[in-house]
């Protein structure tokens, strides 16, 4: 992979970490990088190890653990503000990289994360994707 290829593919990222809860397919994404889809995608496995679908939902996740420690959203409202449409499909993805259902992670108390600063908390807070045999 070439250097213009992988400054094109931090572009779609950075654009994925940026505007998360907009509605971000892979044909958006491409564009952004000046790629086919299909290239697109290999390309981003290739360089970032998870398809841009994987990424894009894990910071998904990431932003809605954050507004579900607040406590004054629903889960549907958490689920529409980080950009999901489908509370299904969310909760699912949400459960398989947290290991516990958005609800049950609400309820719980996160009083012992609160002096720490976000910067911070954001290391150790962040989703991991079990990786496949």
């Amino acid at each position: 992979m070439n250097l213009d290829d992988l400054v094109r593919l931090r572009q779609a990222r950075d654009r994925m970490d940026r505007d998360y809860a907009e509605p971000l397919d892979i044909g958006v994404l491409a564009r952004t990088a000046l790629m086919s889809e299909g290239h697109f995608q290999r390309s981003f496995r290739e360089a970032y190890g998870e398809t841009p679908y994987g990424y894009l939902m894990t910071r998904r996740v990431e932003r809605a653990k954050a507004l579900l420690r607040r406590g004054d959203l629903t889960v549907t409202e958490v689920c529409m503000a980080v950009g999901c449409t489908s509370l299904g499909s969310f909760s699912a993805r949400f459960t398989e990289l947290v290991g516990e259902t958005p609800s049950a992670y609400r309820a719980r108390p996160h009083e012992e994360s609160a002096p720490i600063p976000p910067c911070v908390a954001r290391v150790f807070t962040r989703p991991k994707r079990a990786r496949r045999a």
